[in-house]
Protein backbone atom coordinates (compact mmCIF):
# COMPACT_ATOMS: atom_id res chain seq x y z
CA UNK A 1 0.00 0.00 0.00
CA UNK A 2 1.29 3.46 -0.93
CA UNK A 3 1.20 6.36 1.50
CA UNK A 4 -1.41 8.41 -0.41
CA UNK A 5 -3.73 5.40 -0.53
CA UNK A 6 -3.24 4.94 3.19
CA UNK A 7 -4.13 8.60 3.82
CA UNK A 8 -7.30 8.24 1.73
CA UNK A 9 -8.44 5.10 3.53
CA UNK A 10 -7.69 6.59 6.95
CA UNK A 11 -9.70 9.69 6.07
CA UNK A 12 -12.64 7.59 4.87
CA UNK A 13 -12.67 5.62 8.12
CA UNK A 14 -12.66 8.85 10.16
CA UNK A 15 -15.61 10.60 8.56
CA UNK A 16 -13.67 12.35 5.82
CA UNK A 17 -11.24 14.22 8.06
CA UNK A 18 -8.77 16.20 5.97
CA UNK A 19 -5.26 14.76 6.25
CA UNK A 20 -3.11 17.85 6.64
CA UNK A 21 -0.79 19.63 9.05
CA UNK A 22 0.18 17.76 12.19
CA UNK A 23 -2.30 14.99 11.37
CA UNK A 24 -0.52 14.31 8.09
CA UNK A 25 2.86 14.46 9.82
CA UNK A 26 1.84 11.94 12.47
CA UNK A 27 0.11 9.64 9.97
CA UNK A 28 3.26 9.65 7.85
CA UNK A 29 5.25 8.37 10.81
CA UNK A 30 2.48 5.94 11.75
CA UNK A 31 2.43 4.61 8.18
CA UNK A 32 6.16 3.87 8.21
CA UNK A 33 6.01 2.14 11.60
CA UNK A 34 2.86 0.24 10.64
CA UNK A 35 4.37 -0.97 7.39
CA UNK A 36 7.46 -2.23 9.22
CA UNK A 37 5.35 -4.04 11.81
CA UNK A 38 3.21 -5.50 9.04
CA UNK A 39 6.32 -6.95 7.44
CA UNK A 40 7.07 -8.59 10.80
CA UNK A 41 3.56 -10.11 10.82
CA UNK A 42 2.50 -8.22 13.97
CA UNK A 43 -1.30 -8.16 14.20
CA UNK A 44 -3.22 -4.94 14.98
CA UNK A 45 -4.99 -6.50 17.97
CA UNK A 46 -1.69 -7.70 19.41
CA UNK A 47 -0.31 -4.18 19.12
CA UNK A 48 -3.38 -2.81 20.89
CA UNK A 49 -2.81 -5.30 23.71
CA UNK A 50 0.87 -4.35 23.91
CA UNK A 51 -0.19 -0.72 24.34
CA UNK A 52 -2.31 -1.66 27.37
CA UNK A 53 0.54 -3.66 28.89
CA UNK A 54 2.89 -0.72 28.40
CA UNK A 55 0.39 1.57 30.16
CA UNK A 56 0.18 -0.92 33.03
CA UNK A 57 3.98 -1.06 33.26
CA UNK A 58 4.02 2.75 33.24
CA UNK A 59 1.71 2.88 36.25
CA UNK A 60 3.60 0.20 38.17
CA UNK A 61 6.90 2.02 37.68
CA UNK A 62 5.36 5.31 38.80
CA UNK A 63 3.64 3.79 41.82
CA UNK A 64 6.39 1.49 43.10
CA UNK A 65 9.52 3.51 42.34
CA UNK A 66 11.39 6.24 44.16
CA UNK A 67 10.50 9.26 42.04
CA UNK A 68 13.41 11.24 43.45
CA UNK A 69 15.55 9.03 41.18
CA UNK A 70 15.79 10.61 37.68
CA UNK A 71 16.23 7.19 36.06
CA UNK A 72 12.70 6.14 36.99
CA UNK A 73 11.24 9.38 35.67
CA UNK A 74 13.04 8.87 32.35
CA UNK A 75 11.66 5.31 32.24
CA UNK A 76 8.16 6.70 32.84
CA UNK A 77 8.56 9.07 29.88
CA UNK A 78 9.78 6.23 27.67
CA UNK A 79 6.91 3.92 28.62
CA UNK A 80 4.38 6.72 28.09
CA UNK A 81 5.75 7.41 24.60
CA UNK A 82 5.72 3.71 23.68
CA UNK A 83 2.17 3.30 25.01
CA UNK A 84 0.95 6.24 22.93
CA UNK A 85 2.79 5.02 19.81
CA UNK A 86 1.31 1.52 20.14
CA UNK A 87 -2.16 3.02 20.47
CA UNK A 88 -1.67 5.32 17.49
CA UNK A 89 -0.13 2.76 15.17
CA UNK A 90 -2.53 -0.17 15.70
CA UNK A 91 -5.21 1.46 13.55
CA UNK A 92 -2.69 2.29 10.83
CA UNK A 93 -1.44 -1.28 10.89
CA UNK A 94 -5.00 -2.55 10.49
CA UNK A 95 -5.45 -0.40 7.37
CA UNK A 96 -2.10 -1.38 5.88
CA UNK A 97 -2.63 -5.10 6.59
CA UNK A 98 -6.30 -4.85 5.52
CA UNK A 99 -7.39 -6.33 8.84
CA UNK A 100 -10.01 -3.79 9.93
CA UNK A 101 -12.62 -5.68 11.97
CA UNK A 102 -15.49 -4.78 14.29
CA UNK A 103 -13.79 -6.67 17.09
CA UNK A 104 -10.58 -4.74 16.50
CA UNK A 105 -12.41 -1.42 16.58
CA UNK A 106 -14.19 -2.37 19.82
CA UNK A 107 -11.01 -3.64 21.48
CA UNK A 108 -9.14 -0.49 20.44
CA UNK A 109 -11.79 1.73 22.07
CA UNK A 110 -11.80 -0.35 25.27
CA UNK A 111 -7.99 -0.42 25.36
CA UNK A 112 -7.88 3.37 25.05
CA UNK A 113 -10.04 3.77 28.16
CA UNK A 114 -7.97 1.24 30.11
CA UNK A 115 -4.70 2.93 29.16
CA UNK A 116 -6.01 6.38 30.05
CA UNK A 117 -7.08 5.06 33.45
CA UNK A 118 -3.49 3.99 34.08
CA UNK A 119 -2.27 7.39 32.86
CA UNK A 120 -4.56 9.09 35.38
CA UNK A 121 -3.19 6.91 38.18
CA UNK A 122 0.34 7.89 37.16
CA UNK A 123 -0.67 11.53 37.67
CA UNK A 124 -1.73 10.65 41.21
CA UNK A 125 1.56 8.82 41.77
CA UNK A 126 3.35 12.03 40.79
CA UNK A 127 1.59 13.74 43.68
CA UNK A 128 -1.50 15.30 42.12
CA UNK A 129 -4.70 15.53 44.18
CA UNK A 130 -6.78 12.48 43.26
CA UNK A 131 -9.95 14.59 43.21
CA UNK A 132 -8.61 16.85 40.46
CA UNK A 133 -7.31 13.90 38.46
CA UNK A 134 -10.58 12.01 38.86
CA UNK A 135 -12.57 15.02 37.65
CA UNK A 136 -10.33 15.40 34.59
CA UNK A 137 -10.47 11.67 33.83
CA UNK A 138 -14.27 11.71 34.09
CA UNK A 139 -14.49 14.64 31.68
CA UNK A 140 -12.21 12.82 29.24
CA UNK A 141 -14.45 9.75 29.48
CA UNK A 142 -17.54 11.89 28.89
CA UNK A 143 -15.89 13.38 25.81
CA UNK A 144 -15.27 9.93 24.34
CA UNK A 145 -18.77 8.75 25.33
CA UNK A 146 -20.37 11.67 23.50
CA UNK A 147 -18.53 10.65 20.33
CA UNK A 148 -19.50 6.99 20.68
CA UNK A 149 -23.14 7.73 21.55
CA UNK A 150 -23.48 10.19 18.68
CA UNK A 151 -22.43 7.47 16.27
CA UNK A 152 -25.01 5.17 17.82
CA UNK A 153 -27.70 7.78 17.20
CA UNK A 154 -26.96 7.85 13.49
CA UNK A 155 -24.50 10.69 13.20
CA UNK A 156 -21.40 10.23 11.13
CA UNK A 157 -18.27 10.24 13.23
CA UNK A 158 -17.82 13.65 14.83
CA UNK A 159 -14.69 15.00 13.18
CA UNK A 160 -14.21 17.99 15.46
CA UNK A 161 -10.70 18.06 16.92
CA UNK A 162 -10.93 19.54 20.42
CA UNK A 163 -8.10 21.13 22.39
CA UNK A 164 -7.68 18.06 24.60
CA UNK A 165 -7.64 14.92 22.49
CA UNK A 166 -5.83 11.77 23.59
CA UNK A 167 -2.32 12.82 22.42
CA UNK A 168 -2.70 16.14 24.27
CA UNK A 169 -3.67 14.32 27.48
CA UNK A 170 -0.53 12.22 27.18
CA UNK A 171 1.52 15.35 26.48
CA UNK A 172 0.27 17.04 29.67
CA UNK A 173 1.31 14.00 31.69
CA UNK A 174 4.67 14.00 29.90
CA UNK A 175 5.27 17.68 30.73
CA UNK A 176 4.37 17.04 34.38
CA UNK A 177 6.88 14.18 34.43
CA UNK A 178 9.57 16.34 32.81
CA UNK A 179 8.98 19.02 35.44
CA UNK A 180 9.43 16.37 38.13
CA UNK A 181 12.59 15.19 36.37
CA UNK A 182 14.09 18.69 36.35
CA UNK A 183 13.47 18.95 40.07
CA UNK A 184 15.06 15.54 40.58
CA UNK A 185 18.16 16.75 38.76
CA UNK A 186 18.45 19.78 41.02
CA UNK A 187 21.08 19.66 43.77
CA UNK A 188 18.75 20.10 46.73
CA UNK A 189 15.84 18.01 45.53
CA UNK A 190 12.98 17.07 47.78
CA UNK A 191 10.03 15.20 46.31
CA UNK A 192 7.34 17.86 45.91
CA UNK A 193 3.91 17.27 47.33
CA UNK A 194 0.74 18.14 45.46
CA UNK A 195 1.31 21.73 44.22
CA UNK A 196 3.56 21.11 41.19
CA UNK A 197 1.69 18.12 39.80
CA UNK A 198 -1.62 19.76 40.74
CA UNK A 199 -0.82 22.63 38.39
CA UNK A 200 -0.68 20.29 35.40
CA UNK A 201 -3.69 18.31 36.62
CA UNK A 202 -5.68 21.56 36.81
CA UNK A 203 -4.56 22.49 33.30
CA UNK A 204 -5.75 19.09 32.09
CA UNK A 205 -9.10 19.53 33.85
CA UNK A 206 -9.65 23.02 32.41
CA UNK A 207 -8.76 21.95 28.88
CA UNK A 208 -10.95 18.88 29.23
CA UNK A 209 -13.98 20.91 30.33
CA UNK A 210 -13.54 23.22 27.33
CA UNK A 211 -13.18 20.22 25.02
CA UNK A 212 -16.39 18.60 26.28
CA UNK A 213 -18.24 21.90 25.79
CA UNK A 214 -16.88 22.19 22.23
CA UNK A 215 -17.88 18.63 21.36
CA UNK A 216 -21.29 18.88 23.00
CA UNK A 217 -22.10 22.04 21.04
CA UNK A 218 -21.03 20.39 17.78
CA UNK A 219 -22.99 17.24 18.57
CA UNK A 220 -26.23 18.96 19.55
CA UNK A 221 -26.09 21.10 16.41
CA UNK A 222 -25.64 17.99 14.28
CA UNK A 223 -28.47 16.15 16.04
CA UNK A 224 -30.86 19.06 15.53
CA UNK A 225 -30.13 18.94 11.81
CA UNK A 226 -31.43 15.35 11.71
CA UNK A 227 -34.80 16.28 13.18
Amino acid sequence: MERDQFFAEWSALHGGVKVSGIVRWWLGISFQIGRSLGALKVSPNSLTSIGVLLALALYLVADLSDLSNPSYLILILLLLALSLIADGVDGSLAIIAKKETRFGAAWDAIADRISESFWAMVFISLGADYRIVLAAWLMASIQEYIRARSAGLGLREITLVTICERPVRASILAVATVAQLLLALADDFELPSAPLSNLFALIWLLMQVISVAMLWRKTTTSLRSLI
